[in-house]
């Protein structure tokens, strides 16, 4: 879908079709408004009638209105105007999106800049305006020998109505196509397969990706694996064949002595549990647990794609977990490129296992800020749901901007504790930490496992297990969270800048 941004009033504009909003009970928009009196009162007799309320998410498709202007008038309902936040705006743009697809129309003229939205300005709303549309655009039929017809709507236009706001608009819509784009990458690499989406693939989308944005990339392989010393990593790849790969790309924006933020994305292609064998249901959704990986590469193509002043890395430790013969067992004892050695008494918390050689291998780029993203723990579902991703840093000021971040983009997340008493849980007879600390608190204990590998500069976890995919009917990842991590390199962008 292509976006554009344009000063402009519906009473002075044409098209396929126009957006206006509705307040509950029967309170019109200010864009609404000035389509009601081109249209000699249309909109004001039809909610006379009852026929439109404005319930939150509702829609009414109007066809040749008075004015006249308009092929179609699309009202979308946004709920009572008290409490009017980013949650309803976002749903009044993917309800809007959503009817569009059911018309012919090939264009749409979005009046939304002037509906007021809590702590939020234009740049915001053409930015959200953008994403949502994506959002909602999305459809996966890679897969399918028929494919869905294209859809009819190629053309997404954020109107405003004071011609002294074009300029924010233009950049929120800019970088909200960019996210979007970077979501919809990290949702189709999340919804493939496992048998088509392996840690080779991963690889070959990375350098994909590379070449299309200009970034560096180096791809290690097994023996080079070995030979930095990732046992932990190589432990949870014995049993399978397919080759791990270990990812590194490179984004740069700013000057090389700058210091990158460093993303570290969990790609664990498929996930069976290895010799602690998951339980048969479901286990087809194990293919998410690259959706950490896939939202690295993701947020990569934004950054690229809005050319931020700054210098980024996406590390990605990719493999499968499978049982065999060779398989690590319960009890088994790795040593880490840390040099630390660790007690596997689970293999089913391989995750963390990958991730802590990946966390020592990233001290060489002496990096401003490490962040690991990673589908980590069921522990993190049941703590939280599918609401918010779990937040934990050894720095507050990473904390702060993440969670800044994370309210701006509407990408929820929730601080965790990281507490040396946690600690205990990990405690290992045999090794100087064991890979899982119990049930009770078992996504805090997860990351206090990673912390351990994180001394040296400041460091964010973000369990994403509750929020990366979506089960049931509609069951898919979900692109999250890109949004997140681009609106925090955009906010320390926007600082540097």
């Amino acid at each position: 879908m292509e976006f554009s941004t344009k000063a402009l009033t519906p009473e002075k504009s044409h098209g396929p079709a126009a957006v206006v909003g509705v307040f509950e009970p029967r309170k019109l928009s200010a864009a609404a408004e000035a389509v009601d009196r081109a249209s000699g009162g249309a909109l004001r007799a039809l909610m006379a009638r009852g026929d439109f309320e404005g319930k939150a998410g509702s829609v009414r498709i109007l066809y040749d209105t008075p004015a006249k202007r308009f092929e179609r008038l699309i009202l979308v309902g946004l709920g009572k105007p008290d409490g009017f936040g980013p949650k309803q705006y976002r749903d009044a743009v993917t309800a809007a999106v959503r009817a569009l697809a059911d018309t012919g129309a090939p264009k749409a003229t979005l009046f939304f800049s002037d509906i007021p939205v809590e702590r939020s300005d234009v740049r915001w709303k053409a930015r959200q305006a953008a994403i949502c549309a994506t959002e909602a655009a999305y459809r996966f039929d890679e897969m399918k020998s028929s494919k869905a017809d294209p859809a009819s709507l190629q053309q997404l236009e954020f109107a405003v109505a004071r011609p002294g706001d074009l300029n924010a608009a233009t950049r929120g819509m800019r970088e909200g196509a960019a996210i979007g784009a970077g979501m919809d990458l990290t949702r189709t690499l999340g919804n493939l397969p496992s048998n088509v989406c392996t840690p080779t693939y991963l690889a070959e989308q990375a350098r994909k990706l590379a070449k299309q944005w200009k970034l560096s990339i180096t791809v290690l392989e097994r023996p080079d694996i070995e030979k930095l010393g990732m046992n932990a990593f190589l432990s949870v790849t014995k049993a399978s064949t397919e080759p791990p790969q270990f990812i590194v790309l490179h984004y740069r924006g700013a000057s090389r002595k700058d210091k990158p933020v460093v993303l570290v994305g969990k790609g664990i292609t498929f996930d069976t549990g290895g010799i602690s064998l998951k339980p048969a249901a479901e286990m087809d959704e194990m293919k998410y647990d690259m959706c950490g990986a896939g939202s690295v590469l993701g947020t990569l193509r934004a950054v690229a794609e809005m050319k931020l002043p700054l210098n980024v890395t996406g590390v990605i430790p990719t493999c499968e977990n499978m049982p065999a013969g060779n398989a690590s067992k319960p009890g088994d004892i790795v040593k880490t490129l840390s040099g630390q050695t660790v007690e596997i008494l689970n293999t089913d918390a391989e995750g963390r296992l990958i991730l802590c050689d990946a966390l020592t291998y990233v001290e060489r780029f002496q990096p401003a800020a490490v962040i690991d993203i990673a589908t980590l723990t069921g522990a993190c579902i049941i703590a939280l749901g599918h609401v918010a991703s779990a937040l934990y840093a050894n720095d507050e000021a990473l904390a702060s901007a993440l969670q800044t971040a994370a309210d701006a983009s509407f990408d929820r997340t929730w601080r965790m504790p990281l507490w040396d008493d946690y600690m205990e849980q990990l405690k290992s007879p045999f090794a100087d930490t064991a890979n899982i600390g119990g049930r009770p608190a078992g996504s805090v204990t997860a990351a206090c496992f990673l912390s351990r590998f994180t001394k040296s500069y400041p460091w964010a976890h973000l369990d994403i297990a509750g929020i990366a995919w979506r089960s049931g009917a509609q069951k898919g990842a979900t692109g999250r969270p890109v949004p997140q991590l681009s609106q925090f390199l955009i906010n320390r962008s926007g600082k540097r800048a």
